[in-house]
C-alpha cells in the first residue's frame, strides 16, 4: 500500500448551474490534472457551494488556480493511499486508522479494477503522520 500527504485545495462556488464546470475550465485550460474532485452545497444559507481538488502543482497550475479563487486549505489535512483492491479493504483500512485513535474528517474513495485510491481528510499533519505509518504497516 503507498500512503502520501497531498495538498488539498478549495474554492466557493456560487450554487447554480455551470459554476463548477467554469471553475474546473480554468484549471483545465493551465494542464492542471485532477485526481479528485469533491463538490456540495455548503448549507450555508447563501446558496453557495464548495469544491475541493487535488492535485494542483507547478507554478503555472498554482496560479491558475489562484486566479479562479482556489486556495490550498491549511484546516484541511489529506493522505492519498493506493493499493490493490479487495473485498474489505476500506474496513480493514479505517479500522486500522481506528484502532490508531485517528478520528476522520472525511474519506472518499474508489475502486476501478484492481486498483483503489483513498484520501483521508484528518484534523492535523501529526494525524496524517501517523496514519501514513499505520498504511505502510498494513
Amino acid at each position: 500500500m503507498k500512503a502520501q500527504r497531498v495538498d488539498t485545495w478549495a474554492a466557493i462556488i456560487p450554487d447554480r448551474p455551470g459554476a463548477l464546470a467554469a471553475k474546473l475550465k480554468v484549471l483545465a485550460a493551465a494542464d492542471v490534472n485532477l485526481e479528485l474532485i469533491i463538490a456540495r452545497r455548503t448549507g450555508d444559507g447563501k446558496r453557495n457551494s464548495i469544491v475541493f481538488v487535488t492535485p494542483i502543482k507547478g507554478a503555472k497550475q498554482v496560479g491558475a488556480a489562484g486566479a479562479a479563487g482556489f486556495t490550498k486549505t491549511t484546516s484541511l489535512h489529506t493522505l492519498r493511499v493506493e493499493g490493490v483492491n479487495k473485498t474489505g479493504q476500506g474496513a480493514r483500512l479505517t479500522t486500522t486508522l481506528a484502532d490508531k485513535g485517528l478520528n476522520l474528517r472525511g474519506l472518499s474513495a474508489a475502486a476501478i479494477a484492481s486498483k483503489f485510491i483513498c484520501y483521508i481528510a484528518l484534523d492535523t499533519e501529526a494525524d496524517v503522520a501517523k496514519a501514513a505509518r499505520a498504511m505502510a504497516a498494513m
